[in-house]
């Protein structure tokens, strides 16, 4: 007989309640990730706008592009609060998300060891039983073979 285990059903559960809060993670993870991207985007062009203005400041320029370098400078300052913001609450999301992965893997790992352990007796019960089938056989041989003498 084949060693089954009776909690194999909540393994599943377990495993795929891991999996989907690993991927509920890396979701959250990689969307940090893009966010502070465009986050460096951002502080990149906002060097260049300024690197630009003083470039164009060096001669006589209309006001409208100053003002145009200005207002590039506040749309791109305006953006990246925004994504501070956004990128707080990723933040927080992530921890919460962290913690429910970690309580999700431990009771994985858990029903995992609880499954080798049984499946650890079972084996060594078999061998057991194995083992005394063939003593019994050995010890049946000897009866036989002192009677016939």
């Amino acid at each position: 007989m084949a060693f089954r285990f009776s909690l194999a059903a909540v393994l599943l559960v377990r495993e795929n309640a891991k999996k989907r809060a690993e991927q509920d993670l890396r979701t959250t993870q990689l969307e940090i990730g893009r966010i502070t991207r465009q986050l460096e985007n951002f502080d990149l062009d906002i060097a260049n706008t300024h690197k630009a203005r003083e470039r164009a400041m060096q001669q006589p320029i209309p006001g409208g592009e100053l003002h145009a370098f200005e207002s590039r400078v506040k749309t791109c300052t305006a953006a990246k609060e925004h994504l501070i913001a956004r990128l707080q609450s990723l933040e927080i999301e992530r921890e919460r998300k962290m913690r429910i992965y970690h309580v999700a893997h431990r009771d994985f790992e858990t029903i995992v060891e609880m499954r080798d352990e049984q499946r650890m007796a079972y084996e060594q019960e078999k061998n057991r039983n194995e083992q005394k089938q063939l003593d019994d056989i050995f010890a049946a041989r000897s009866v036989k073979e002192t009677n016939n003498n």
